[in-house]
């Protein structure tokens, strides 16, 4: 299946994760989402048919969808790219084959090393702070995330307690550093959505 958008010269500033917290209030979030943004489908707990039927409502709404699963199956379901965890980074070479977008959690410099090494083009750091999808996890603050996020040698998207405010404030902070970071969360998009 061709890749439903090309590779982007400029990827999106505001991701949403998905996970099955959002409940229904899922397409309520997505709409709040800015034209051109990426959605990253975990939905892990779903069983394959209703995964699959969810993957292709999102693919349907305009926005670059990554599947949290293997390249194969993200190719298969019509995804733009995927999203490896950590113990799967082996499946990059996979991913980049089949014309996949890939991108990868980060979240300390082993795993940033991880993400240069298996050449993803974006890397989600965090959590840049306090965040209820990683209770008691300690925020990274800026400058260990900005740190983190040049060790990647990918495109860098902050997450973890993200909010448009928080957004700003850190694209100010990184421009010294050439960096233009963008943005994700699954809380953020909950609020704007009224849920």
């Amino acid at each position: 299946m061709p890749r439903r958008h090309p590779l982007p010269t400029l990827w999106p500033q505001a991701w949403l994760f998905t996970d099955a917290r959002l409940g229904d209030a899922l397409f309520a979030a997505v709409a709040t989402l800015p034209p051109a943004s990426g959605i990253v489908l975990r939905h892990d707990e779903l069983a394959p048919g209703k995964r699959w039927r969810l993957a292709r409502r999102l693919a349907r709404t305009g926005h670059l969808l990554l599947l949290a699963g293997p390249p194969a199956l993200a190719r298969r379901w019509g995804a733009d790219g995927v999203h490896l965890r950590q113990p799967s980074a082996k499946q990059a070479a996979q991913a980049h084959r089949l014309g996949l977008i890939v991108s990868m959690p980060v979240h300390n410099a082993r795993e940033a090393g991880a993400a240069r090494r298996a050449r993803a083009d974006l890397a989600f750091v965090s959590p840049l702070h306090a965040t209820r999808s990683h209770p008691g996890a300690p925020a990274l603050g800026q400058k260990t995330w900005l740190r983190l996020a040049r060790l990647t040698g990918a495109q860098p998207v902050a997450l973890g307690g993200m909010t448009a405010k928080r957004a700003r404030s850190l694209g100010r902070a990184s421009a010294a550093s050439g960096i233009a970071p963008g943005w994700a969360g699954i809380d953020a998009w909950m609020s704007l959505a009224g849920r």
